[in-house]
C-alpha cells in the first residue's frame, strides 16, 4: 500500500507522538509498503528519500499550523494514497490517530493537569485566547462531524470514551490500537551493565531504590505529586529521578521545602531513555491526563514495575497490584505513597518485574502492524462497490 503518515513535526526528539510516527514509517517500510511521512519539519539528516516536506512557514504556530493544512491539501491533491494516516486534526485523511488527545477535550478540559483552583482558572481563560488550540478543534469537528466518517484510531479505551463524549460516531468506525515498543531496542538483557552507569554518573548507590520519572509536561504528569509523595515516604532509601527537559526550578524548590532535595535527582533530557529504564526499581507516572504514555509501556518491557492513574490509557494492559500499581486519583498522596512503600519491597518487585516481562508480546511491534494493518484494509475495503 502507499500510506501517508501526517505529522507536523518529523522529528523523534521532539516527544512521544513524534517517535511513534517515524518508527512506524520505518516498520512499513520494512514491511514493503511504500509509507511517507509528510511534515513540516524532520529531524536533522533523518529525512528518507520518499517522504514529503510540506512548507509551513509563518511567525506563529497557529499560522503555521494553518499554512501546513494548505500545503497538506494540495500535496494530496498531486498525489494518490491508499491510506492518509494523520496524528494531528487535518481537512482530509482516512485514519484519524489523536496522540496529543482529542483537541476538543484540550480545549474544554486542558486546564485540568493543574493543581490550583487560582492556576486552573487562569489555564482555562488562556486555553480560550489560545488560537492554535482553538483552530486545532475546530478543524477537528469538520473533520469528525463530515457526511462521511473516518476511522478513529484511539489509543486507548479511555480516549475511546472521550471520543464519545464529543462526537456521535458510528461504533464501527471507532478502532482501539495501543501503542507499541520496540522490543529489539527494549531488551533488558542487551545492556546489562548500563543501569550500573546510569546509577554511577548520578551518585546513587546500590542500595537505593530509583523510582524514575520520564516526561515532557512535569505538571500534567505529576511531577509535584510524586515528590509530595516521596516526602511522605519518609524512607532515606528511595530516590526519585527525573528525566525531562522541562525547566525545573520551582520543582527544586518543592523538593527543598519538602525536605527531599537530597533525594530528587534532575538527570536533564535524554536521547537514551533505555539506560534510565536499566537503573530504574520503579516507574512513577501519576498523570491527570495520557491517552497512551509510551514511556509507561517501554518501561513494562523492560520489566519495570509502574505507579500510574486511570488517566493513563497504557495502564489498561495492565492489572492493578500485578504489574504495578493503577491510582484512582493522581492528587492522592496518600494513596502514592503507599504504592511507592510497597515497592521498596525486593520480592515484591521481583514478582512484578516478572509479570511484566511476560507483557512482552502484546505490546510487540509485530503485534501492532497486523492490528493496525488491519484497520487499513478495512478503510481500502469500504470504498468497493
Amino acid at each position: 500500500m502507499k500510506i501517508a503518515l501526517v505529522i507536523l513535526h518529523a522529528d523523534p526528539a521532539r516527544g512521544g507522538a513524534e517517535r511513534y510516527t517515524v518508527d512506524l514509517a520505518e516498520a512499513l517500510r520494512r514491511g514493503g509498503h511504500d509509507a511517507s511521512l509528510v511534515a513540516s519539519s524532520f529531524a536533522p539528516g533523518a529525512r528518507h528519500p520518499s517522504d514529503v516536506h510540506v512548507s509551513a512557514p509563518g511567525a506563529t504556530r497557529a499560522g503555521r499550523y494553518v499554512r501546513f493544512l494548505g500545503a497538506l491539501d494540495r500535496q494530496l491533491a498531486e498525489v494518490r494514497y491508499d491510506i492518509v494516516h494523520a496524528m494531528l486534526p487535518v481537512r482530509q485523511c482516512d485514519v484519524y490517530h489523536p496522540h496529543a488527545g482529542i483537541a476538543a477535550e484540550t480545549l474544554g478540559s486542558g486546564h485540568l493537569k493543574y493543581e490550583g483552583p487560582v492556576e486552573r482558572t487562569l489555564a482555562r481563560m488562556a486555553n480560550g485566547f489560545n488560537r492554535r488550540r482553538r483552530r486545532f478543534a475546530a478543524v477537528e469537528r469538520e473533520l469528525l462531524c463530515g457526511r462521511q466518517p473516518l476511522v478513529v484510531l484511539c489509543l486507548s479505551e479511555y480516549i475511546k470514551g472521550i471520543v464519545r463524549k464529543h462526537y456521535t460516531l458510528p461504533e464501527e468506525k471507532l478502532a482501539t490500537l495501543i501503542n507499541a515498543v520496540d522490543l529489539s531496542r527494549f531488551d533488558p538483557a542487551a545492556r546489562p551493565d548500563a543501569g550500573e552507569q546510569i546509577r554511577s554518573r548520578f551518585g546513587i548507590s546500590q542500595d537505593k531504590v530509583v523510582a524514575l520519572m520520564i516526561a515532557q509536561d512535569f505538571a500534567r504528569k505529576g511531577l509535584r505529586d510524586a515528590i509530595g509523595a516521596l516526602a511522605r515516604l519518609d524512607d532515606p532509601r528511595m530516590v526519585l529521578l527525573v528525566v525531562g527537559k522541562e525547566d525545573t526550578a520551582s520543582y527544586r524548590q518543592f523538593a527543598r521545602n519538602a525536605g527531599v532535595a537530597d533525594r530528587v535527582i534532575f538527570a536533564g533530557p535524554t536521547d537514551d531513555p533505555y539506560a534510565f529504564y536499566r537503573g530504574a526499581d520503579l516507574f512513577v507516572l501519576p498523570t491527570r491526563h495520557d491517552p497512551c504514555s509510551l514511556v509507561v509501556l517501554e518501561a513494562l518491557v523492560m520489566g519495570v514495575p509502574v505507579v500510574s492513574t486511570v488517566f493513563n490509557g497504557a495502564c489498561e494492559v495492565m492489572t492493578d497490584g500485578v504489574h504495578g500499581f493503577v491510582l484512582k486519583d493522581p492528587s492522592d498522596l496518600a494513596a502514592l505513597s503507599d504504592a511507592m512503600r510497597t515497592l521498596l519491597d525486593d520480592g515484591r518487585r521481583r514478582d512484578m518485574s516478572k509479570a511484566c516481562l511476560a507483557l512482552r508480546p502484546e505490546l510487540s511491534y509485530e503485534h501492532h502492524l497486523r492490528e493496525l494493518l488491519r484497520v487499513y484494509a478495512d478503510v481500502t475495503n469500504s470504498r468497493k462497490p
